[in-house]
């Protein structure tokens, strides 16, 4: 699976980009007809802490699986969006094969 990282407002370091590739790689254990995913890492504007938000978008033959998170950190965002993939990849799965 190919991992695509965008960060907008912002250069995002290496262990940042590593971390986002490392979680997003582990939702293959869960089904592997994920085709790609694209991250993209955002800062809000507001005043408030919780000022980062990640977004992954996965490609799935049939169709696409999303999830948006906004938190204090960038690394806590992304473990809340694939802890919510998880759920929808694990959903998927069992339509797929029927159960």
């Amino acid at each position: 699976m190919t991992v695509q990282i965008q960060s907008v407002h912002f250069d995002a370091d290496k262990k940042l980009l590593a971390f986002v590739e490392e979680r997003v790689d582990k939702l293959t254990t869960y089904y592997d007809g994920i085709i790609k995913s694209e991250v993209t890492l955002k800062l809000d504007k507001g005043d408030s802490a919780e000022n980062k938000i990640a977004e992954i978008k996965l490609h799935i033959a049939g169709n696409d699986l999303f999830a948006k998170k906004q938190c204090k950190s960038f690394e806590e965002a992304i473990d809340t969006s694939i802890d919510a993939l998880k759920s929808q990849v694990k959903k998927h799965k069992e339509k797929v094969q029927g159960l």
